[in-house]
């Protein structure tokens, strides 16, 4: 069951009570694989405080497609090429400051990650060397890409 989050604001032309809804928070994260060394990961600079796939909100008039490239950009000063779409993640306890549903992408990054924008640290990790702690639900997100690559293609 959902909760009735609605409330009412002025309608700013006639001055109407008009029903402001409250609505999921769309966001984007980017699962960066750097060729033959693992997956870029960055240290939060801000709350909450712990290692995070790189990614953000999607502003205002922005495809997801090109909020992942700006975020990859933006937090560990990378240039990607999108590969694939992973999942889609929408529990809404997934991010503790509100409701969001992210768009996770796979990626092939060029250069060497630095810590830029929200992040205190970069760094590449493989299965075995994931850093603690993982926040929001990036351990699931994480364990989805890692169960899906040993999957093997289709001939």
């Amino acid at each position: 069951m959902t909760e009735k989050t609605n409330s009412f604001i002025r309608c700013p032309d006639c001055g109407a009570a008009v029903e402001k809804y409250k609505n999921p928070v769309p966001t984007v994260d980017i699962i960066i694989e750097m060729e033959g060394k693992g997956l870029v990961l960055i240290n939060r600079k801000n709350p909450p405080y712990g290692w995070a796939i790189p990614g953000g909100f999607i502003d205002y008039g922005e495809s997801i497609e090109e909020a992942a490239v700006r975020e990859a950009k933006e937090e560990v000063s990378l240039d990607v090429d999108l590969i694939e779409q992973l999942h889609t993640y929408s529990d809404p306890s997934r991010d503790k400051r509100h409701h969001t549903i992210t768009t996770v992408y796979i990626a092939k990054g060029k250069g060497e990650p630095k810590a830029a924008d929200d992040a205190l640290e970069a760094g590449i990790f493989n299965e075995a060397t994931l850093p603690e702690p993982l926040v929001f639900d990036h351990e699931k997100i994480l364990r989805d890409y890692f169960k899906r690559k040993r999957i093997p293609s289709p001939p």
